[in-house]
């Protein structure tokens, strides 16, 4: 019987526990291979102390060597069979000095990396692939450029996948929008009691200054995963990466039990479809066994 494998394309460490999490455990779980590629070392992270990029004494390396154990502990947790690190600099966000770094992944010419991806691809040889769709889901150039690297590998190979994309149906999102627009209203209500006055946080934004619609149409929705028997690793995992995702933050702030019912599911926009698969599959396997 052939190996079922599973292969995601990701940018950062953290990015495998937020949005596969759950999947990879699952799938270990089941005794598929897993293998996790991540693009960046994530010297754009904060530092131990919260400092950001543009702190005078923030140390991009200190930070990715930092990272480099906190992924090697969520892969752990989560059962992933090979990790693959392409090791590229961390691009920071759209618009960031670091952009224009040469050796950051946004600037790496996109068959250099695509060939090494291409490589990796024809080794393992996964009957499914996940990366990012063509705005990085939310307009990040490591996850824009993570969606470039895989489409031009795909290009390369001898063979096709099934590749998906990671989603969060528009449905949904209109609801996480609306719990995130109520805390940061909260949070500027408590700032300007204290004297301070900012501008609403409206999420991120494109090149052009626009704000991002992260939300997948519900009606391209190919992939919708039953991941609470593994939601608790999810947690853990993204609890392992401690310097970026604190106490404070969105998932941090669940109970666990919260927290299975809030990300239970995994969704994922189905791209190519050489099983010919048809409406909305409950297995990412679906076809294959």
């Amino acid at each position: 019987m052939t190996q079922l494998t599973f292969l995601a394309v990701h940018a950062h460490p953290d990015d495998e526990a937020s949005s596969t999490g759950g999947l990879f455990r699952l799938l270990a779980d089941q005794g598929i291979r897993t293998v996790l590629v991540t693009c960046t070392n994530g010297e754009c992270g904060d530092a131990l102390d919260g400092a950001k990029p543009d702190a005078d004494h923030h140390d991009g390396d200190a930070v990715a060597a930092v990272r480099r154990v906190e992924l090697d502990r969520a892969v752990a947790i989560l059962g992933i069979h090979r990790l693959e690190r392409l090791g590229y600099r961390d691009s920071g966000m759209m618009g960031w000095p670091q952009n224009a770094d040469p050796d950051c992944f946004w600037a790496t010419p996109v068959d250099e990396a695509a060939a090494r991806l291409a490589a990796l691809l024809m080794e393992e040889r996964p009957q499914v692939v996940m990366t990012y769709n063509e705005i990085g889901f939310y307009g990040h150039p490591d996850h824009i450029q993570a969606h470039r690297i895989t489409m031009r590998a795909l290009d390369m190979i001898d063979y096709e996948p099934t590749l998906y994309f990671n989603a969060i149906p528009a449905s949904r999102m209109a609801i996480m929008r609306a719990r995130w627009e109520e805390e940061d209203r909260r949070k500027r209500e408590e700032e300007l009691a204290q004297g301070i006055d900012r501008e609403p946080d409206v999420g991120p934004l494109d090149e052009e200054g626009n704000q991002i619609d992260m939300g997948t149409p519900d009606e391209e929705i190919g992939a919708v995963i039953d991941v609470r028997t593994a939601t608790d690793a999810k947690y853990d995992a993204l609890s392992a990466h401690v310097s970026q995702i604190g106490p404070d933050s969105f998932w941090m702030k669940m109970t666990k039990d919260e927290f299975r019912e809030a990300m239970g599911e995994e969704c994922f926009k189905r791209v190519t479809n050489p099983m010919g698969l048809e409406g909305v599959v409950t297995d990412i396997f679906a076809g294959y066994r």
